[in-house]
């Protein structure tokens, strides 16, 4: 049997077991610590940030700053603005790690998987060719090849850009 060692994710694991977060999209944003809590830019009425537990490196998350979990409550301003990140995501995940396609997606409600259902968000999660073999299938493992560091980074320059 071959051994998968990912010893950077522990902390993340760590972490997420002595925090009780109620809202992390909350939580976070108050906290004026961007990097630390791997939020990439602020908006007016919506910010980005990187997902700390991805399915694919560059997993972005989009959200309202006003806590609601239903899209339908947004106004038409936190749509916009909303749409107008997922689009610029897109852009710096384009320029800085050149995937093949993209799964965009809400999930609302518990049932849906959405893991802080009181929260609406949009994931944006990069792909690329090949990435989807048997290891999430047969050795329920997902291997992520870069540190999320080193990946917040690289989009947060060509986010400025």
């Amino acid at each position: 049997m071959d051994v998968l060692h990912a010893p950077w994710r522990m902390k993340y694991i760590d972490k997420s077991n002595k925090e009780k977060i109620d809202c992390i999209f909350c939580e976070f944003i108050k906290e004026r610590e961007d990097e630390k809590r791997l939020i990439l830019y602020r908006g007016k009425k919506a910010f980005v940030m990187f997902n700390a537990f991805p399915y694919n490196p560059g997993h972005l998350m989009v959200a309202p700053y006003r806590h609601t979990g239903n899209y339908d409550e947004l106004n038409q301003e936190e749509i916009l603005e909303i749409n107008l990140l997922v689009q610029k995501c897109l852009k710096a995940l384009k320029k800085t790690m050149d995937p093949h396609g993209f799964n965009i997606g809400i999930n609302m409600g518990k049932v849906a998987g959405a893991g802080f259902e009181g929260h609406v968000h949009v994931h944006i999660v990069p792909r690329w060719e090949g990435d989807t073999n048997f290891m999430p299938v047969v050795g329920e493992t997902k291997v992520i090849p870069e540190a999320l560091d080193v990946t917040y980074r690289k989009l947060k320059e060509a986010w400025e850009e």
